[in-house]
């Protein structure tokens, strides 16, 4: 498979528009919380693309409520910061502590997000038009509706949907259409931060295909960042800068989509990686991951992935790696730790 780390993309700017650390979030159920997101830290850098990958139940979409604020009971964050960086600001503000009128001037007009059912997330009885126009002129009071409609056709026109669309009910659009209108919806006050939720999950190869290529057209056009959340790495590492691997409900590796693919330090992510086909090599039979992810109610000993992991020695079953720094990504595996055996 050829990776392309979003090369239509000029410099990448350094300043950080998220930093992220030592997030926990617990869902509280029962006697025995289940913990979702342990100790989670990263850093984005404005117009980066960060991937988010692992199996169903690695704590991804905690992980993108959590970042947004979004959400709800059980589910409690317990420890952490989340300091965004507005841009014009001199302060970061920590959204983990911000209160909810802080929030509402920040969702859209700095940080927003596109969900994973377009369907869910849109109004089935409001014309699309309709949405954006509440969207915009919630955001900008002074705008007319007149300006606002105009505005939106523009919008859906920079996604690829015509004008006409603009008066249609979302089941009258296909799948593909939706979606694209949420990422345009999403884009409507011009936002510094966008968190993707598996956006092109419910839709066929073909139009996945195209809707990242309109996310890295996007992108390079407004210089948004964004998180982008999946269980398919191979998409990442076409789209991505930078990819965080979760496991457990721990982030266990980070590095360039060009490192993961072409040298993964994690025995996880290396079974990511071979869990699908390359496109230009020779045949060979795929190899999946051994066993299921843990019980977060009640996680293994050690480092949690020791019972699937093929490379486990003595201690993994004790010891909880640390995070390390690995030439130019981050590991938590006792493989690359001092003292490991490699």
């Amino acid at each position: 498979m050829s990776v392309r780390v979003a090369d239509e993309v000029t410099a990448v700017e350094t300043a950080t528009v998220l930093d992220v650390d030592g997030l926990n979030v617990e869902y509280v159920t029962g006697d025995v919380p289940v913990r979702a997101c342990v100790d989670v830290s990263f850093s984005l850098r404005r117009g980066e693309i960060l991937g988010v990958a692992g199996e169903s139940g690695s704590g991804k979409s905690t992980l993108i409520t959590a970042l947004t604020r979004l959400q709800r009971p059980p589910a409690v964050i317990t420890g952490g910061r989340i300091l965004f960086h507005p841009e014009g600001r001199r302060a970061p503000v920590d959204l983990v502590s911000a209160s909810d009128r802080q929030l509402r001037r920040l969702r859209w007009t700095s940080l927003s997000i596109v969900l994973q059912s377009a369907m869910d997330a849109l109004n089935p009885v409001a014309r699309i038009g309709a949405q954006f126009v509440d969207v915009l002129r919630a955001h900008d009071p002074g705008l007319s509706k007149q300006a606002a409609r105009e505005r939106a056709v523009e919008l859906l026109g920079m996604v690829g949907i015509s004008a006409d669309r603009a008066r249609s009910y979302p089941h009258e659009m296909s799948g593909g259409m939706r979606q694209r209108a949420t990422i345009a919806l999403a884009l409507a006050c011009e936002p510094e931060l966008v968190v993707m939720d598996e956006p092109t999950t419910a839709v066929d190869v073909v139009m996945q295909r195209q809707i990242l290529a309109q996310v890295l057209r996007l992108r390079a056009e407004l210089g948004f960042a964004v998180v982008f959340v999946t269980h398919d790495l191979s998409l990442l590492l076409e789209l991505a800068d930078r990819i965080a691997i979760m496991y457990a409900g721990r982030v266990v590796e980070i590095g360039a989509a060009e490192s993961i693919y072409r040298a993964p330090r994690h025995p996880y992510t290396r079974g990511l990686r071979d869990s699908f086909p390359p496109l230009s090599a020779p045949l060979r039979t795929l190899s999946g991951i051994p066993g299921s992810p843990p019980d977060l109610r009640r996680p293994p000993g050690g480092c949690p992935f020791h019972p699937r992991c093929p490379d486990r020695f003595t201690g993994c079953e004790e010891h909880l790696p640390v995070m390390s720094t690995v030439d130019d990504g981050l590991v938590a595996c006792r493989l690359h730790e001092s003292g490991g055996v490699s």
